[in-house]
């Protein structure tokens, strides 16, 4: 079995945890180490019971809480040569550090974790496919655009977590942000719009992909109605496909592969 809650996902931090079998494991950890440690009980999950931490990449909102976090808590930390070298020039306390390459699979526990590359304002941004025998679960955060790579990396899901950062008109209308600003979201190496997720989904939609959870909204350029309104009209071929918005300030329930 593979479940999978997102403790919370927006610009102020990104944390989900997935179970594979009996192995746990955290992504990202953008939260403050309190709120991780709060959110993890929230839904059952002792902290000190994961097995691992995969890094998507080392900007703050999904690093944030590391350091601290793994002062009580020193689980080993995964993540690409490149990541893990900016990420441990904040000091972090001793931890086993494990890199991997992406398009490398490897195993954690009962779980295989397949990295790809995807196009961020990082130094090594990736994605994650998590399996085991029978169920494969996606993952992808920051991304700028849809490659035809991550395309491939993201066929024959279960389920899938990717962001839907923005809509295009709400982000045109901003008023809050300066042109620049609104240029680097929109750019091949900023973050996916709805339209964008919506056009991703239905090219890697069949039968067996039954839940798409949405993340990082932007607070003031998309919104979960807008979201979920926007996609299901692209997916009306669709109708087996389950959607779900995550949100900032709390986890959402297990979805269940």
């Amino acid at each position: 079995m593979i479940r999978f809650s997102v403790l919370g996902s927006g610009s102020k931090g990104n944390s989900a945890v997935v179970e594979c079998g009996s192995t746990r494991l955290l992504i990202d950890a953008g939260l403050s180490a309190k709120q991780l440690t709060v959110r993890l009980e929230a839904v059952d999950i002792d902290p000190a019971s994961l097995d691992g931490i995969l890094l998507t990449h080392e900007h703050g909102d999904h690093v944030r809480g590391l350091k601290v976090f793994l002062k009580k808590y020193p689980v080993p930390v995964f993540a690409t040569p490149q990541t893990g070298f900016v990420v441990r020039e904040n000091k972090l306390p001793p931890s086993t550090w494990k890199t991997f390459e992406s398009g490398q699979s490897f195993a954690i526990g009962d779980a295989t974790v397949r990295p790809f590359a995807v196009h961020h304002d990082a130094v090594d941004p990736v994605g994650f496919v998590i399996a085991n025998q029978t169920k494969r679960f996606g993952f992808v955060s920051d991304a700028g655009f849809v490659t035809r790579s991550m395309t491939d990396s993201l066929r024959d899901l279960h389920a899938l977590f990717v962001e839907a950062n923005y809509d295009d008109a709400l982000l045109e209308a901003d008023t809050k942000r300066p042109w620049s600003i609104k240029q680097r979201i929109s750019s091949r190496h900023g973050h996916l719009s709805n339209t964008q997720v919506s056009e991703l989904i239905a090219d890697i939609a069949h039968p067996a992909l039954t839940r798409v959870v949405l993340g990082h909204l932007s607070s003031d350029c998309n919104t979960p109605g807008t979201a979920l309104t926007h996609l299901r009209g692209k997916l009306e071929n669709h109708p087996h496909i389950n959607l779900h918005c995550a949100c900032q300030d709390e986890p959402c329930g297990w979805f269940e592969l």
